[in-house]
């Protein structure tokens, strides 16, 4: 089941998709990503606006390792240039394999420039707007969308079929409208009959959280490939898994808390390497929190990290609680989390 796919003509080697997040899948994560065995990795949504700016900021957020390929670069934007021409600029000045549209940011500073989910309420401009990426650029192009805009604008397999007419190499798509952000429940059931009609590779997205989840996204509801976003913050370690129970069956253990300590301190010296000693902390106060949730007596040690503002600081802080762990566990049972 872990078998190799394709997007137009960059192959992807098993079912697992990391998807792009805002402020998270940097080249950093990425790359962890990728060691842990995703298939395929996914940047954080890039302004069309930025690129157009030539911003340095969103210029150096399209850093690529050439060690996390095949990889995707997301871009979004409110109107058709804006979009042909960041594409264009993914397409000549990247290295990166596949051009992913965002059309399911559900935030209101971005529908409210008419981009992200905003797409959802025309499949007729969704058609349009994916026809002219396509045809500007030769990289394969694909779309991430949710369901709709609310549950009286369900268009997903209108959008999914104007997406592929116009020449989309792939669909992903999380399971709910924009109205319920992340609350509620993914509806598996329209996923389905989305994937029902596509002829292009989809994947499926919302609410996979362990390798069952997984491996019912891929034979209920019919994706072609799994698409995780954030289940996999703060645990790498469920793309193994994942990848695992898909080719053998078999359920490897969940991580320790020592081991997703381990994982935070190589998260955070990759952020440090990527982004330099003063970004790559402060990046890392964001997502810390990931690796800790669920461990006992973190919450001293959370904190100070979020006051920390180097990287010698909080390798020292995270070292002492390991420290600590590993004491605890010799007098308890191991535990073990998600």
């Amino acid at each position: 089941m872990g078998q190799a796919w394709k997007i137009g003509d960059v192959t992807i080697p098993n079912r697992v998709v990391v998807a792009p997040m805002a402020g998270v899948t940097n080249v950093a994560f990425r790359l962890i990503c990728k060691e842990f065995g995703a298939g395929l990795v996914v940047c954080e949504m890039i302004s069309g606006q930025g690129i157009h700016y030539q911003n340095q900021r969103t210029l150096h957020m399209m850093a690529v390792d050439p060690r996390e390929h095949p990889m995707s670069i997301q871009i979004f934007g409110g109107t058709q240039e804006t979009l042909v021409q960041a594409a264009q600029y993914v397409d000549q000045h990247t290295p990166a394999d596949i051009i992913d549209i965002n059309m399911g940011c559900s935030i209101n500073k971005v529908v409210n420039t008419e981009a992200g989910a905003k797409w959802l309420l025309d499949p007729q401009k969704v058609h349009d707007m994916v026809a002219a990426v396509v045809a500007a650029v030769d990289k394969p192009v694909t779309v991430k969308m949710r369901t709709g805009w609310d549950d009286r604008h369900l268009y997903a397999v209108e959008n999914a079929l104007a997406a592929e007419a116009a020449g989309a190499a792939a669909i992903a798509m999380h399971g709910r409208t924009r109205k319920q952000m992340y609350q509620g429940h993914a509806d598996w059931e329209l996923l389905s009959q989305v994937a029902q009609h596509l002829t292009i590779p989809f994947m499926g997205n919302g609410d996979v959280r362990t390798p069952e989840d997984a491996r019912r996204m891929l034979t209920e509801v019919g994706a072609d490939a799994v698409m995780i976003g954030r289940a996999v913050m703060g645990n790498p370690w469920l793309l193994k898994r994942v990848n695992h129970y898909l080719d053998t069956g078999e359920l490897l253990p969940e991580a320790t808390p020592e081991q997703k300590i381990g994982w935070a301190q190589e998260h955070l010296h990759q952020l440090c390497v990527a982004k330099g000693p003063e970004e790559g902390p402060r990046d890392f106060r964001n997502q810390v929190a990931y690796y800790l949730k669920g461990i006992p007596h973190a919450a001293r040690t959370k904190v100070a990290l979020t006051d920390a503002t180097d990287e010698a600081t909080m390798q020292t802080l995270l070292d002492d609680f390991l420290t600590k762990l590993t004491r605890r566990s010799r007098r308890s049972p191991v535990q073990r989390y998600r």
